[in-house]
């Protein structure tokens, strides 16, 4: 059993068979019990189980981070939100491994069998196969950032929420984030009447950065006092930043783009001619989960709360 969420870390890195996620439910559960909340899983497509924590239709916040752990053939997952060029260029650079299977699968498999048609169903089992491995193959076993950070600041809030906000935030940790969202998916058809009022916050890659970006939907931009609340988030101290993302290019690929009034919450470094990336999720080098986050975000996040 944990006794404070830093155990995640250690206890249950990794989330990826089912054997893996139930011993992390049960051990969740009991935490969450332990502070006086009421848990339920709550099954979805897929055989997703998403783990709820407090009253999920009459809250007015959710507070989520996605609890699964992605696949690795070793690409990582660059992310720069808020570059276009430099997103797209990464799209198209991500391509060459999936056409070089692709082209060496085809030819070799024309080259002993001699049958050139065989070259073009070589080709594409290699193309989705790789696809198929990137979405669901073996357990990135490095994955202190995406998502044991996002799950880790969850725990952290829902310990620290003073007992008379309880009532207002639901805690909800999806399942099958990195399979397409199929736990937030499942979670907002469950829930559609609630979801289409509450604001949900998304805790997803927080622990490897100094600047943490909002990125509301475009449904939450056209509320300006919605807005207005979130800007009260925002704080430039010496070393963290964080900050609403309110116009421009802004990519955050997590589970509140599921909901009307959702919010992505992630952690970026930044360099001035890229900006904004995050560069080690999905590899062996995610092993990086900055406590100092975890704190910033567990206070602003109940401030906010509080005043709102």
């Amino acid at each position: 059993m944990i006794q404070a969420p830093m155990d995640i870390l250690q206890q249950h890195p990794i989330r990826k068979s089912k054997k893996q996620k139930s011993g992390f439910l049960s051990a969740v559960s009991r935490y969450a019990e332990s502070q006086g909340y009421v848990v339920k899983i709550e099954m979805g497509s897929f055989g997703c189980r998403n783990l709820v924590i407090g009253n999920t239709e009459t809250a007015d916040y959710l507070v989520t981070a996605h609890y699964d752990t992605p696949a690795s053939i070793g690409l990582p997952n660059f992310i720069t939100p808020c570059n276009l060029v430099t997103f797209i260029l990464f799209q198209l650079l991500i391509l060459v491994p999936f056409f070089t299977a692709a082209f060496v699968a085809g030819f070799l498999t024309s080259l002993v069998t001699e049958n050139e048609m065989l070259w073009f169903y070589a080709a594409y089992a290699a193309y989705f196969g790789m696809l198929f491995l990137m979405m669901f193959g073996p357990a990135n076993r490095h994955n202190a950032n995406d998502n044991t950070s996002g799950v880790i600041t969850v725990l952290e809030i829902l310990t620290a929420l003073p007992e008379k906000l309880r009532s207002k935030v639901c805690f909800v940790l999806f399942d099958l984030e990195e399979a397409g969202l199929r736990g937030s998916s499942s979670y907002r058809k469950a829930h559609k009447q609630a979801t289409d009022r509450q604001m949900v916050l998304n805790l997803d890659c927080v622990g490897d950065g100094n600047h943490i970006l909002l990125f509301p939907n475009t449904r939450l931009k056209k509320h300006g006092d919605k807005m207005n609340r979130l800007s009260a988030l925002e704080t430039n101290g010496a070393e963290k930043h964080i900050s609403v993302r309110r116009k421009g290019f802004a990519y955050c690929p997590s589970d509140h783009r599921h909901f009307p009034f959702g919010v992505g919450i992630m952690a970026f470094h930044r360099t001035k001619i890229i900006g904004f990336y995050c560069d080690r999720i999905h590899t062996w080098r995610d092993t990086v989960l900055d406590y100092v986050n975890v704190r910033l975000l567990r206070d602003r996040l109940i401030a906010f709360l509080s005043e709102s």
